[in-house]
């Protein structure tokens, strides 16, 4: 179980002072290797980047060849400080996490060490700024989806979790949380089985799948609707990328306060560490190779929806 290092978390970051500095010493006291933090400053204020290797028993950080696993805590922001006080709905992709990271590192430290590295980054701002969207406000950034992308995405990972509040919407009605189809280089892929099976089994219940548009996978800025940002990483990366949306019953806007639970964070954290050890020992798969090249070779590649496309 993941509770406490869930409950820790969620104290460390509902702090109008928090930094990422306050977040790499938590994991170091996790058990963790220092992390890496980088500040970056956009048109609306800053934000601290924070990304940590947890080293697999046979992962390339040890000169191994088992794959690595991506894992992006995606936000706008954990406030909105000053209009809203205290920990917002959105923040609750970075605390998933920042708590993925500090119960992997505790593991690591006690010695249950996973085959393949684990990548995590999030980023850490306690007062971004808010933008209308229908049918609730959503949370806006200080700094854009490319520098996101740039300091979140990691270049060697060979599959991306994607984790981020979707509660914004009326098209996922249940409290906890869905995964999305893979999705890779533009291409809408079915559901992998095997993460509906992980799923399954964090969870005890039938799983949920958020359904995705083909605009959703397109980068922002290009004028079409998106669900959120959940699947920005696929637009920078190769890589397989699902993502794993916190969810509720009702809408309910980024931007509101009071509205984290923890109980679907945790299902959420546990989901992905799970991930994490099957997928490094190469017993999970997030889409069939072998499918994907038939699909390229039949229709051509579907790349352009990486892009920002015509003017």
């Amino acid at each position: 179980m993941s509770w406490r290092h869930v409950i820790d978390a969620y104290e460390l970051l509902d702090d109008p002072a928090v930094t990422g500095d306050a977040v790499a010493k938590y994991l170091v006291d996790c058990g963790a290797s220092t992390p890496a933090v980088h500040t970056v400053r956009g048109d609306k204020g800053s934000t601290d980047f924070v990304r940590l290797t947890i080293p697999g028993r046979r992962g390339r950080s040890a000169g191994g060849d088992a794959p690595t696993l991506g894992v992006i805590g995606r936000l706008g922001g954990l406030g909105a400080r000053p209009e809203q006080i205290g920990f917002v709905s959105d923040g609750d992709g970075a605390l998933t996490a920042v708590a993925v990271a500090a119960k992997l590192s505790a593991m690591h430290a006690r010695g249950d060490v996973l085959d393949g590295d684990v990548v995590v980054a999030t980023h850490i701002c306690p007062d971004a700024p808010t933008r209308p969207h229908d049918p609730v406000p959503f949370m806006d950034s200080p700094v854009d989806l490319a520098a996101m992308n740039e300091h979140e995405v990691d270049p060697g990972a060979d599959a991306v979790l994607s984790v981020d509040t979707t509660k914004g919407n009326r098209i996922v009605n249940v409290n906890g949380f869905a995964i999305s189809p893979t999705v890779k280089q533009g291409w809408i892929l079915r559901v992998s089985e095997d993460l509906l099976a992980v799923q399954q089994r964090v969870t005890g219940s039938l799983p949920t799948v958020l359904p995705l548009a083909m605009a959703d996978i397109t980068p922002y800025g290009n004028g079409a609707y998106h669900v959120n940002s959940i699947l920005q990483p696929t637009t920078s990366t190769a890589a397989p990328v699902v993502g794993v949306a916190i969810t509720t019953e009702t809408p309910v806007a980024g931007s509101a306060t009071g509205a984290t639970q923890l109980s679907s964070v945790e299902s959420a954290v546990r989901f992905c560490i799970e991930v994490a050890k099957d997928f490094g020992r190469g017993a999970l798969r997030f889409h069939d190779q072998a499918e994907f090249d038939h699909l390229v070779h039949r229709y051509g590649p579907m790349t352009a929806l990486q892009t920002q496309g015509n003017a």
